[in-house]
């Protein structure tokens, strides 16, 4: 398989693995928790801090957990002003990010080689954060959409691309461009591993508005297919019969061509009415009955227009409407990330986006659990200042609800329509349309009908002069503390907490995630996976962890392995112990000392 190479890769191809752990630290005056509750790790979580050392700080807790990421990083256009500043432990490295430009700009001829420096490791945690059926989608213009994609035939896989979606995002053009004006982005799909095998999206109105319902059938509305096969007669003679035409009574063979149906299956078809001769019953040949009751979910294609995927202006007007003014350029729309939630299709998926921005991923998740009672998770991180004033912000608003001063606009129908169809349709189409007024306008102020660039739109307008409902939901704010390493253990400054501690020996000696860590208990267990138990004696006391109550002595011995009940391995974290290897050998233990065990795990 053709690789990538580009400047400083071999300095930053297992970065993620010298990159520390870190605690997250739970900021209540910043968390927006449920109501009788206390903030906690359990919740949706936004994190402040560098993404590369927050996605680390993930994975003791969420690894191979998360269902579905969308990252919009930067496009790296020139204009941006994004710094690459990750603390790669090379000389040669250092040395070249000394000497060259930061923030990057259009001038820095080696702004392609940062970018890919800076992903590749972002990638490498995100690929392990990722669960065996998740997917991750990333949003994208022609500047690197070509490299990324080689970047992630090496980390994911090239089998596991899924689609590069274009999304059109804009619907007007600018006369400005001197050669050709973008209306679209790419979003880049690849799953974790072949379990993810389907991938479908809900029936929207579009394409059921293409079921009626002309002979009052008490299935309700349904489309029809043909019932010749492509293959000719003497391809398929075992498809080749005649049926009789219940209104003419007509015995009918296509004269050239097979059926789709065997014997069996038409006369199912036939005693189950679902055989359609025309509304006058002289059609030439029977359609099969195909009801939408029956029938499945979507097939995505990797075409998404505005009208159902949202435009860019659509993202700015939402986040002015929540603050007023344009405090962030160029959010992503609500609908983007709802429209991928949806193809998801998990109603209790964790969702996890590394560049937060403005906090348009948390809100789409927030309105899809409104929408249908999901109980979906997200997992915001930003590094910026702006993280609690701007995306932490925004989602308090839309949970609580905010002031609103303006129009509130709401699709009610979008789909795509040239005059041709218009003028065949015309009658069903102004039925649609007057039927959606019907039911939905004593909702709205007023339903605006127009036709543009060939999409016909019905809009639900509400003047709101008050308060925009709030969606409801919750939200623990972290940050990022020390490093979980031998100095803060040696000397006692920001040692991490038991829960921190514990999660971190856990994912370090089992390669798996502790969701609920054991309270401390006389045989210290955390917690188990089907071959091992771990165990910790720790206390964030430096006097404690210098005592003799610290070691793994006698009793402790006993407490383990009278509640090992399973016979498994145990593997015991403690500052020292009081009984010879060989012994706990005997006993199936494995003691790895503290600070040193985190001292070898880390690989410092």
């Amino acid at each position: 398989m053709p690789t990538l190479d580009f400047k400083g890769k071999q300095f930053v191809y297992s970065h993620h693995l010298s990159v520390p752990f870190r605690e997250l630290r739970v900021e209540p005056g910043k968390s927006l928790p449920a109501a009788g509750k206390q903030a906690s790790l359990d919740d949706n979580l936004i994190i402040h801090g560098d993404n590369l050392e927050a996605l680390k700080a993930l994975l003791p807790t969420h690894a191979g957990k998360i269902d579905c990421i969308f990252i919009d990083p930067p496009y790296n256009t020139g204009n941006e002003g994004w710094c690459y500043n990750d603390n790669v432990r090379s000389p040669l490295m250092k040395e070249w990010l000394k000497k060259s430009a930061n923030p990057v700009d259009k001038e820095d001829l080696e702004r392609h080689d940062k970018w890919l420096c800076m992903m590749w490791p972002r990638l490498q945690l995100l690929h392990e954060l990722l669960s065996e059926t998740g997917s991750i989608w990333i949003a994208l213009d022609d500047n690197e959409s070509h490299r990324l994609r080689l970047l992630l035939d090496e980390i994911f896989g090239e089998t596991n691309f899924i689609a590069c979606v274009t999304w059109r995002k804009r619907y007007t053009r600018s006369n400005n461009a001197k050669m050709f004006y973008s209306q679209k982005d790419n979003i880049i799909a690849y799953r974790k591993s072949e379990k993810l095998n389907v991938m479908k999206e809900p029936r929207n109105e579009k394409s059921d508005g293409n079921y009626a319902n002309p002979d009052n059938d008490p299935r309700g509305p349904w489309i029809t297919a043909s019932y010749v096969n492509p293959a000719k007669k003497e391809d398929r003679q075992n498809l080749v019969y005649g049926i009789v035409n219940p209104f003419s009574k007509a015995t009918v063979e296509h004269p050239t061509h097979a059926w789709k149906h065997g014997l069996t299956e038409n006369k199912r078809h036939i005693e189950e009415k679902r055989l359609w001769w025309g509304v006058d019953g002289k059609a030439e040949f029977p359609r099969l009955k195909l009801y939408l009751s029956e029938s499945e979910q979507l097939v995505p294609v990797d075409f998404w227009d505005y009208s159902e995927a949202g435009s860019s202006d659509d993202g700015s007007f939402i986040v002015k409407s929540i603050f007023g003014s344009d405090v962030f350029d160029n959010p992503k729309p609500i609908e983007l990330i709802k429209k991928i939630i949806s193809i998801t299709n998990n109603k209790t998926a964790v969702i996890l986006d590394s560049f937060a921005g403005s906090g348009t991923t948390a809100h789409a998740v927030l309105k899809a659990n409104k929408n249908d009672g999901g109980n979906r998770r997200f997992i915001l991180v930003e590094c910026e200042r702006y993280a609690d004033t701007l995306t932490a912000e925004r989602v308090r608003r839309v949970i609580k609800g905010y002031d609103f001063k303006g129009t509130q606009r709401e699709a009610l129908l979008s789909q795509k329509l040239s005059w041709t169809d218009f003028s065949k349709n015309q009658h069903k189409i102004l039925e649609q349309v007057q039927s959606i007024e019907n039911l939905q306008g004593a909702d709205y102020d007023n339903i605006k009908k127009e036709i543009k660039d060939g999409v016909l739109t019905v809009t639900g307008e509400r003047t709101i002069t008050e308060t925009m409902p709030g969606l409801g939901g919750s939200f623990t704010y972290c940050t990022l503390g020390e490093p979980i390493n031998i100095d803060s253990l040696l000397t006692g400054e920001g040692m991490p907490g038991f829960d921190a501690l514990a999660r971190y020996v856990f994912y370090t000696a089992t390669g798996q995630s502790l969701t609920e860590v054991g309270a401390p208990s006389a045989d210290g267990l955390i917690g188990e996976t089907s071959l091992f138990r771990i165990h910790l004696f720790y206390q964030p006391n430096r006097e404690w962890l210098r005592s003799n109550d610290s070691a793994l002595n006698a009793n402790r011995v006993q407490a383990i392995l009278k509640s090992n009940i399973s016979g498994k391995r145990c593997i015991v974290f403690a500052v020292a112990k009081f009984m010879s290897q060989k012994e706990l050998t005997d006993k199936r233990i494995e003691f790895c000392q503290l600070p040193y065990a985190v001292h070898r795990m880390l690989g410092d």
